[in-house]
């Protein structure tokens, strides 16, 4: 029997399907729960599926710490195609042959984008400028400059090669846009590409 002051506090290791938001996570932990602290340790896409820590009461003090942690991804990137979301829901921007490209100039690529790098990140992002959201201003058709930023890639390899998507695996740090990376690459590799 629960008492009326006991207090729920704690962190949810909660694998997110595809199709939601990471605020639509916690809308709905909300909803279900009736609590009002509750939080994500770090974003995830609507087209990414993977675990998401949830911290709910008296753990919401510690999301700094999850947010600042490392993280792991598997993505799949589709060279060829650019999108103005970097990702398979946008919109086509262009299209170029990737045939020519091989799994050692993907290789070579993926070198620039590891240690400490300068990432543009996309315009439809949750990022902030002048109080608006970038997505909110791409949505409008307003493209604004952004200036990049220092994240940190620890590791990055491709694991699969089944033209033309490659599958990487990707270890970093905090503000890293798994996105960007696949638009920067197919930049690298003179073909475009977006995260499938």
């Amino acid at each position: 029997m629960e008492r009326p002051d006991a207090k729920v506090a704690g962190i949810l290791n909660l694998d997110k399907p595809y199709g939601m938001g990471s605020m639509d996570v916690v809308r709905r932990i909300k909803r279900a729960s009736g609590l009002k602290r509750v939080g994500h340790g770090g974003t995830l896409d609507p087209i990414a599926t993977g675990v998401i820590p949830v911290c709910i009461g008296q753990a919401t003090r510690i999301m700094e710490y999850l947010v600042s942690g490392t993280k792991e991804y598997r993505a799949e990137v589709e060279l060829g195609t650019e999108t103005d979301t970097y990702d398979a829901q946008g919109q086509v921007t262009g299209r170029q042959d990737p045939s020519h490209v091989t799994l050692d100039e993907i290789t070579e690529s993926l070198g620039q984008f590891h240690g400490v790098i300068q990432q543009v990140p996309p315009m439809y992002s949750a990022l902030k400028q002048k109080g608006k959201r970038l997505y909110e201003l791409a949505r409008a058709g307003i493209e604004v400059e952004r200036e990049p930023r220092r994240v940190e890639v620890f590791k990055i390899e491709a694991q699969e090669w089944s033209p033309p998507v490659v599958t990487l695996e990707v270890r970093c740090g905090r503000g890293f846009y798994m996105r960007s990376l696949a638009y920067d690459l197919g930049r690298a590799l003179g073909c475009g590409a977006h995260l499938k």
